[in-house]
């Protein structure tokens, strides 16, 4: 499995790696304390099946041997996503998002990926900011889902 280590502020270490299979009860700690909705495409069973597809593409950061970040993301042939973003609330501010998100991004792009999207809820804010940051612009459209 690859490693990728990259310095945060302050100077730590952070390890970035591919997520594997055992590292889903600390990811999902991280997506509930980050207010993240779990649903049925989050059992451990469909994120297993989905790592058949782009198995390099789902992300977590490592410091000092403990999971504090993930990014889940995806490639359609045409378009990238981003499924899932979280960092442990007491790592917050410290660059482990974007570290993640430049990361994902690098990947999307050796891919052959050029526009990537995501999706954020309406009032969150912080997160909308965070995105900004980035680079990412809010487009007015609306989403439909239906679950199978």
């Amino acid at each position: 499995m690859k490693t990728a280590v990259r310095r945060l502020r302050g100077g730590n270490r952070l390890r970035l790696r591919r997520f594997a299979p055992g590292d889903l009860v600390a990811v999902r700690s991280l997506w509930k304390a980050g207010g993240l909705d779990l649903g049925p495409s989050d059992t451990r069973r469909e994120i297993v099946r989905s790592l058949a597809r782009d198995p390099d593409l789902f992300i977590v950061a490592v410091e000092e041997g403990r999971v504090i970040g993930a990014v889940l993301g995806r490639f359609d042939g045409r378009r990238g996503w981003v499924n899932r973003l979280a960092v442990d609330p007491r790592a917050r501010s410290r660059g482990v998002g974007s570290t993640l998100m430049r990361e994902v991004e690098r990947r999307l792009r050796a891919k052959g990926c050029r526009k990537v999207n995501l999706h954020v809820a309406r009032d969150n804010r912080a997160v909308c900011a965070f995105y900004a940051e980035l680079g990412y612009r809010r487009a007015d459209l609306i989403f439909m889902e239906k679950w199978l």
